[in-house]
């Protein structure tokens, strides 16, 4: 038996879509950041065993071991999974180069090749010139960077400087460079 069905839905529209010249994916897993992350939601492993298993009678109230249970459940998971999924998108495109710091960024963040003075493949200190990893401001301008001490310097004609962490800085810059007017 052969089922037929209206068709309901419109032909859906062709939507042009933007070659990729270069992707770039980066996100947070330096050990050393991970044993910041991860000791506090360790440390209240006892503390909540403790007082919810060995000795649940000598909390004073139960909204004490909800407190603990809540607080340990934000931090023990919550900020670990935010610190997992937090990174850096970079994509160079045919009209520019599109960041994406997840989660702050639900839009892609666009550097027209237009407004693009000139490129240039650095090398820098994170904690000198821009006081850590992230979106950071610093004396240089501003910073969006994941991991590392490279990336390229995007110099905008209204003489503003954008630094985008990469940890293929060399490739970046070379396919910028081709695209620029």
């Amino acid at each position: 038996m052969n089922w037929t069905f209206p068709d309901s839905n419109p032909k859906p529209k062709l939507i042009k879509t933007q070659e990729i010249y270069f992707l770039e994916q980066q996100r947070f897993r330096q050990w050393w950041l991970w044993l910041i992350v991860l000791v506090p939601p360790i440390s209240l492993v006892w503390p909540i065993y403790q007082q919810l298993v060995i000795n649940p009678l000598a909390s004073n109230s139960q909204s004490s071991d909800y407190v603990l249970v809540l607080v340990a459940f934000i931090f023990g998971l919550g900020f670990p999974v935010f610190i997992y999924n937090a990174g850096l998108d970079t994509e160079v495109r045919e009209n520019g180069v599109f960041i994406r710091f997840r989660p702050f960024h639900r839009k892609w963040v666009v550097f027209s090749f237009d407004y693009i003075h000139e490129a240039h493949a650095i090398t820098y200190s994170p904690l000198k010139d821009y006081g850590g990893w992230g979106i950071r401001y610093g004396r240089k301008g501003k910073a969006y960077n994941v991991s590392g001490n490279k990336g390229v310097m995007l110099s905008m004609k209204d003489g503003k400087e954008i630094m985008i962490g990469s940890q293929n800085n060399k490739d970046l810059w070379n396919v910028i460079n081709e695209r620029l007017p």
